[in-house]
Formats: structure tokens, sequence, C-alpha cells
């Protein structure tokens, strides 16, 4: 059977690549450490869930979720709370705040709701690789702007060619970002803002690292730029800063009429938000902004042991100061993949290259630190031994 051409565009997707890997390892009976995936092994904050587990026994909330493909007022105004408490952003919560199914989910609709088949997106690289599968999937066209270290990780505008400016109409931004860690300046912003505006092109800002910055880096959403509303939305998740990757909820936030179209997508596409999650959800943003903090210093302190144990092997560098990933360059004579290969085969630790994140993330490797402490440790131990 004949499937549809856009799926043959798409890569593997790293991250069931690497569980693959590792599965297959594991089943010869080799301890496989990874510190390939970013997914929380702390738990979800008790109150919030004993709020799901109350919430869940209330029948009504058994029904179709209430205005389901927006997601509740009730959170919507939670949200809008905690984004002018945290960042600052005042935000209307009927028309500029929209419950999602996770970030990831708002990517996707965005593109659909934004681009026509042919339309240019621009993309950083290195990048999440969900944004490129979901500009395929859209039929649309990818065009990456460089992420270069000597321009600390910020694309450069002016590099992009006349004849894709023409055609571009939307962008994606993440920052903090992944796979780098590297932290937005207001600057940045007010250039993005300004970028957009000239050209008429839409910007979708991924910011579920908002809260994982470390060295007195400010917390920035891009929605505090001025006229940013104007041009873009930012997506936003629970996912990292309440240990609630499995949790599936999140937010979009910013202009009016973007949103309006993500949300028709949505109600054509899924059926909400459970009740229960999002009163879950509510408990989080208002009660649990404690477990942030908490979670900052535990992975404060695994980022400390990683940057030490390089530092002992001569792999020594300087940090980016976002996310709860180090994006590590790899030794000298050896590429992305020859150095994720080296630690799988000699220590059984399983690392992300730098490539699954696009072309130029060649010479990078990125790590984790969301495993146990017990565990990055021992992978640290195994790291020196073969070094």
């Amino acid at each position: 059977m004949q499937v549809a051409d856009r799926l043959q565009k798409i890569p593997p997707y790293l991250f069931v690549t690497l569980r693959n890997k590792i599965n297959k390892a594991r089943a010869e009976g080799v301890d496989v450490i990874n510190l390939g995936v970013g997914d929380p092994v702390d738990p979800t904050p008790q109150r919030v869930i004993d709020e799901l587990c109350r919430q869940a026994q209330i029948p009504i909330n058994h029904q179709y979720p209430i205005d389901e493909e927006k997601g509740m007022l009730t959170f919507r105004q939670e949200i809008a709370r905690w984004y002018l408490k945290r960042y600052g952003v005042e935000l209307n919560p009927d028309g500029e705040v929209l419950g999602l199914i996770g970030s990831k989910e708002g990517c996707h609709h965005f593109i659909l709701g934004i681009v026509n088949p042919g339309d240019v997106v621009l993309m950083t690289d290195p990048g999440y690789p969900a944004y490129r599968a979901s500009i395929y999937m859209a039929s649309a066209e990818p065009y990456a702007m460089p992420m270069l270290a000597a321009n600390d990780y910020f694309p450069d505008f002016d590099q992009i060619p006349p004849a894709i400016l023409k055609r571009a109409k939307a962008m994606f931004l993440n920052y903090p970002n992944n796979p780098t860690g590297a932290c937005a300046t207001r600057a940045f912003f007010r250039k993005a803002v300004e970028f957009a505006k000239v050209h008429d092109i839409a910007i979708c800002h991924d910011n579920p690292y908002s809260e994982i910055v470390f060295d007195g880096q400010e917390r920035l959403s891009f929605l505090s730029a001025p006229g940013a509303k104007d041009v873009g939305i930012e997506l936003n998740s629970l996912s990292k800063p309440y240990n609630m990757t499995g949790w599936r909820i999140g937010m979009a936030m910013g202009n009016k009429g973007i949103l309006a179209a993500l949300c028709k997508v949505k109600e054509n596409t899924d059926s909400g938000i459970f009740n229960a999650i999002q009163y879950a959800a509510i408990e989080a943003l208002r009660k649990e902004d404690g477990n942030i903090e908490r979670m900052l210093k535990i992975y404060a302190r695994r980022r400390e042991l990683v940057l030490k144990t390089l530092e002992k092997v001569g792999l020594g560098f300087k940090p980016q100061k976002g996310t709860f990933y180090l994006w590590i360059p790899a030794p000298q004579g050896l590429n992305s993949i020859d150095f994720t290969t080296a630690l799988f085969e000699k220590a059984a630790v399983v690392v992300a290259a730098g490539t699954a994140y696009g072309q130029h993330g060649e010479g990078y490797i990125r790590v984790s630190l969301t495993v146990p402490d017990k565990r990055l440790e021992e992978a640290m131990e195994r790291i020196q031994k073969i070094f």
C-alpha cells in the first residue's frame, strides 16, 4: 500500500530511533544509561496528582471537556495570571490564550493554520526536529537559518536570500533553545518582531524551557517585546517546570488571529484536554512554583557534575545558560556520529548526535540532565574511564 509522499521527506523521529537502539542493547544484556531524552524522572508534585484524582471522581468531568477547543476559561485565566506574574505579560484569557495538548501540538497546528502548500517556513538549525516534520506535513518548504556559536546561537536575518523572504510566511523560534541551551535577549526579540513586521511573517516562539535557566539568566517571554502580539504567538507547557511531560498539557498565547486559526485546526482535530488534567494544571500554576526552584537546584547540581567531568577529561567548554541540556563539542578529530557511537559502544551511554537537529549541529552532542543522580554519576564515571 502506498503512503503519502509528504511522509517520505520526514526522517525517523530522533527519540523513537534512540528508544529502539536502547531497547535492542538492553535485550542483549547491556546496562545502558540514556542521556539522550529530555524527560524528567522526578515526580509531578503530589498536590497536583491529588487534584487530578479528586477531579477524576466527578462525573461531569468524564464528558467532553468544557470549552473543548479552547480549554476551560478557568484554566486560561490562570495562565494569564501566571504569565503576568512570571514575565510581566498581560493577556486576555478570551482570545489571547488557548489550551493545548502539549506545546508540540501547538507547533503542528500553527503551521496547518497559517501556511499553504509551497510556502516557506523559516526555522533554526540546529533546531527541534518536530518543526521540520510539521512543515513537511503541511506540504510547505523549510528554510534552515544557521545557529552558530560565533553568533551566540542567534539566526542572522540579514543572510536570508530575498527570494526566500518573498515566499516566507512563518518562522519558528525557540529560546531557551533546544538543543543548544542558548537564551534570547530582549534586543533579539525586538529585532525579530521588527523583521516579522517588515516581511509579513508570523512567528511561533516555542518556549517550554522558559523556567529552566542558570547563572542569573533572566526569564523572558517573546510576548514581552513591544509589538510581539502583532506578529506572533508563544507556546509554553507545564511539562518542564512541573515535571508533567506525560500529562500533555500546554498553552498558546498572543496574536488573536493566529490563535483563531490554530483553534479552528484544533476543533477539527481533537476534542480538547481532559477536564481533570486542566484542574490539576490550575493547581500547579497556583501553588507549585516552589517545584521550579527545587528542580533548578537539582539540575544545577547535575549540570556541574557533567561540566566538571568533561573538564577532567580535556573537554571543558563554556555552556549556554538555558534548558536542562548541555550542547557539548566533540573532541578534535571526531564528528557528531563518531562521538555518539564511541560513548555508546565503549561506555553504554546514549546521547543525541548534534546532526539529528540539523546540518549545523555537526560537531556537537546533546546531553540531558533529566536522569537520576546516581545514574548520571555512573555515566560520568564510565566516560572518565574511556578517556
